[in-house]
């Protein structure tokens, strides 16, 4: 497979070259016949499927791969479509998927230039069709830059784009990065861990910098295409063409760039193309998930260009982000019943990347609109409880009451007293309510940590607490900083 998920970049990096070989192969062997090509594909597509499936694991794989079709081929152009059951399932793996498959399809057919996914009804059986017939996958700039062409996601915009403060600086940077006025930094080194949407603000870069300059020469691509495509440039003796097409960019956007890492002659490429298109006042944006201290095997002059701009660093989105986030998807979705308690739930739960966040939401619209099965938290649970079991951070019952009595300035003593003085009563419950909110641990449980109380006692606090944030300002306002405090 072309690219292995997980954090064994040796092994990613020995697929792609790998897959480079295969390409090579590929392209010194005749031209074949439609039924030769139809043979090829549905072969290819098994492959593919094998490595994805690997990669990707039988469950995913199951629900979003697996039910895709080979449709139509137009050998001319090098155009793939391929159907999949429902709009909502294309648009997924389109969103997803659409460039690990493309990656994936050149490195074992390079034939396949393009895919195209669509929902409508049609033959399973591959047949060369004219290119008009095909469904665009991005929205493609009419200027290509040399031989590259502009593909951007048209929802990566900065008007989609939600602002917290983990993300802040990235975002005023990359705005800059795609104004008119001349940028006070070159390049932009956008770094976070995976999913908090340093590839959002490429995209936005690309779309808003078109804006301004129409004419501009814009490439964007992932440090994994760059690599496959240098590679290849070489072996066809076109080295110069791709270099000269990467140099003519006014902008030039990398991501994931800890890819190129230990490749000597990719680096040395990146590192004269950066050079160039810096001294002559042109924009470079590269993306990583990590800063350029800690990418090792990188030549130290490659890394003092990439330190010499600015480095913006997101952090992890916070709950206020996580929750506005789903907020603005769903409010694109009037149609949409998604309960004000599964929004907080969905928040409050997927807290590792925003990538998971709105995949999760994602999974479960899908399921309720094929289903017929109405959204609730108890429906959430089931269908994300693989997502959730990875995200929920372990919160015990001490530290919620540690916290409490620091928030409220009690004895710990207290969380297991029997004073029943509101100034204490009140921080107990508000810390049996959490114990239930935040643990899987039981009624019964509770009570016990809390001086052997009674199941219904906990029940009651639990109760009292719910309604209370829904009454009374200033208590909401305690429990969400004291939930902000413990999932920080």
């Amino acid at each position: 497979m072309l690219v292995a998920q997980g954090s064994d970049e040796v092994g990613e990096k020995h697929a792609i070259e790998a897959a480079i070989n295969v390409a090579a192969n590929l392209a010194t062997q005749k031209p074949e016949n439609q039924d030769e090509v139809e043979t090829r594909l549905a072969d290819t597509w098994h492959v593919i499927c094998a490595g994805l499936r690997r990669d990707l694991g039988a469950q995913i794989f199951g629900q979003w791969i697996k039910p895709i079709k080979l449709s139509r081929f137009d050998s001319a152009s090098g155009e793939l479509q391929v159907v999949l059951p429902s709009e909502f399932a294309a648009n997924w793996v389109r969103d997803r998927y659409a460039e690990r498959l493309l990656l994936a399809w050149k490195a074992h057919y390079d034939a396949v230039k393009k895919i195209t996914f669509t929902a409508k009804a049609g033959s399973a059986r591959i047949a060369q069709v004219k290119k008009n017939n095909a469904v665009p996958l991005h929205e493609t700039s009419d200027a290509p830059c040399g031989k590259f062409r502009l593909d951007l996601d048209p929802r990566m915009t900065f008007d989609e784009f939600i602002a917290g403060h983990s993300n802040v600086l990235a975002l005023n940077a990359s705005q800059r990065m795609a104004s008119p006025e001349k940028p006070l930094f070159s390049p932009l080194y956008l770094q976070s861990s995976t999913g908090q949407g340093k590839t959002h603000l490429m995209h936005a870069i690309g779309h808003a910098y078109r804006a301004e300059f129409p004419d501009a020469r814009v490439i964007y691509m992932s440090a994994e295409r760059f690599m496959i495509e240098f590679v290849s440039a070489m072996r066809r003796n076109e080295a110069m063409e791709f270099k000269a097409s990467l140099r003519d960019a006014d902008l030039l956007m990398i991501d994931d760039i800890q890819f190129i890492v230990g490749k000597n002659s990719t680096q040395e490429e990146f590192l004269h193309t950066v050079d160039s298109l810096i001294s002559r006042g042109k924009r470079v944006v590269v993306a990583a998930d990590r800063p350029p201290q800690a990418l090792d095997g990188v030549d130290q002059r490659l890394l003092s260009r990439l330190s010499m701009g600015l480095v913006a660093d997101i952090q992890s989105a916070g709950l206020e982000l996580r929750r506005d986030i789903l907020q603005h998807r769903l409010a694109s979705m009037p149609h949409q019943d998604v309960p004000e308690d599964v929004v907080e739930f969905l928040a409050r739960t997927i807290s590792r990347n925003l990538r998971e966040l709105e995949g999760g939401l994602n999974k479960l619209l899908a399921y309720s609109q094929l289903t017929g099965r109405p959204i609730t938290k108890e429906l959430a649970e089931e269908q994300l409880s693989d997502i959730l079991s990875a995200c929920r951070r372990r919160i015990t019952i001490d530290e919620i009451q540690r916290t409490v009595c620091e928030y409220y300035r009690l004895d710990r003593n207290e969380m297991s007293s029997k004073r029943r003085a509101r100034a204490v009563a009140r921080p107990r419950q508000v810390a049996m309510y959490l114990a239930k909110v935040m643990t899987p641990r039981s009624y019964p449980e509770i009570g016990r940590k809390f001086g052997g109380r009674d199941h219904s006692t906990v029940i009651h606090a639990v109760k009292l607490v719910e309604q209370l944030r829904g009454e009374d300002t200033e208590m909401d306002n305690d429990v969400r900083m004291l939930l902000r405090q413990l999932e920080s």
